[in-house]
């Protein structure tokens, strides 16, 4: 019986659930690391997504038999120059709109709420099976009235905190661009013959999903943000570029992103004048039919090869497990397990075909 799959797969998950069930016991003594984690998380995290967006310009020094040093010296120049850019051009613009959107936000919410009571005020025109739902936001809606103050205050001190731990961000990303190379050689060191080749060649598809993933995904974002800036501008909407860089922002999770992200320029846009929330979603589906037929295709191709239905059940789970965090990783999380698994599927059938072999030559 201890031969049987099913028996061997059952103790897998049973030592499983006593090693999280002992962990959990025990998580006091890994507080420490626990903590440390958290520090290095989010510098770890940018650090990783400025290396794959600048590995191709790495790579375009090498082929120039440029020192690697010099090389990462004219990376950290341009990457200074781009922040220096966005400091002194962008970063004042959006920062007056978000003043202006803090001293007018009792007056928006108002205007939100007095939208809100409007519709309820058709639920006698309205299908029965849709009081339900009405009833539920015109409760949420009371409630972010009464604690954004305290929303505001947390906005800010999360804000403070994170430029606090971008100072780590630089260090990262230099040892990323300096030692990135080593990395697949060290782990394949504890292998040996072909299972070293098999680990190598797993690692290589991985970062391969992984810059294209990342990569794609932000210059896509940064596509849709401009269009949406360009269409907010024609149409004259209030806080037009806050707006669009929260677009650019919630548009890095696929799918699920863009309807996000066009909420708050409804609500402005209804508030400021009714139609201009009509003009604001005919914005937004031009920008998203433009983006996935025609920039999303070029850009990404099919690098994830995962179905629609599968990113939103995902999306959703690791929302609801992770929140924020899990949503913007549980894509490329899912996308380097089933990258993972696909090479153990390779390896398991070159394995089985070489036994089957063996067998027919004996």
């Amino acid at each position: 019986m201890t031969k049987k799959l099913w028996f061997q797969i059952g103790i897998g998950i049973s030592l499983a659930l006593i090693i999280i069930r002992l962990f959990i016991e025990v998580k006091d003594i890994f507080s420490p690391l626990v903590v440390i984690g958290q520090t290095i998380f989010l510098p770890l995290l940018l650090g990783g997504v400025l290396f794959y967006l600048t590995k191709p310009a790495l790579k375009f020094f090498e082929s120039k038999k440029v020192p690697k040093w010099t090389s990462i010296l004219a990376i950290f120049i341009v990457l200074g120059l781009i922040v220096w850019l966005f400091t002194a051009m962008i970063s004042p613009m959006i920062t007056k709109q978000i003043n202006a959107l803090a001293q007018d936000a009792p007056e928006l919410m108002q205007g939100f709420e007095d939208m809100v009571d409007f519709i309820v005020d058709q639920k006698k025109h309205l299908p029965l099976f849709v009081e339900q739902p009405i009833d539920n936001l015109t409760s949420r809606v009371n409630d972010m009235a009464q604690g954004f103050g305290t929303w505001m205050i947390g906005i800010i001190q999360s804000f403070l905190r994170g430029v606090f731990l971008l100072v780590l961000v630089p260090f990262f990303l230099l040892y990323l661009l300096k030692d990135h190379e080593k990395f697949a050689p060290f782990v394949a060191s504890f292998f040996r013959g072909e299972r070293k080749t098999w680990i190598r060649k797993t690692l290589v598809d991985i970062d391969i999903t992984l810059r294209s993933y990342i990569q794609g995904q932000l210059i896509v974002s940064f596509a849709v943000g401009v269009m949406l800036l360009i269409g907010y501008l024609i149409i004259g909407l209030e806080y037009a570029l806050l707006l669009a860089t929260f677009g650019l922002m919630m548009n890095v999770i696929p799918f699920i992103g863009p309807f996000i992200s066009v909420i708050p320029a409804l609500i402005i846009g209804f508030i400021q004048e009714p139609e201009k929330a009509i003009y604001v979603a005919i914005i937004m589906l031009v920008a998203q039919q433009i983006e996935s037929n025609l920039i999303s295709p070029n850009v990404m191709g099919k690098v994830l090869d995962i179905h629609p239905l599968t990113i939103i059940t995902i999306i959703l789970a690791a929302g609801n497990i992770a929140g924020f965090w899990g949503i913007i990783l549980a894509v490329p999380t899912y996308a380097v397990i089933k990258v993972i698994m696909k090479n153990v599927y390779a390896r398991g059938s070159e394995i089985k075909e070489a036994a089957n072999a063996t067998v027919e030559e004996e």
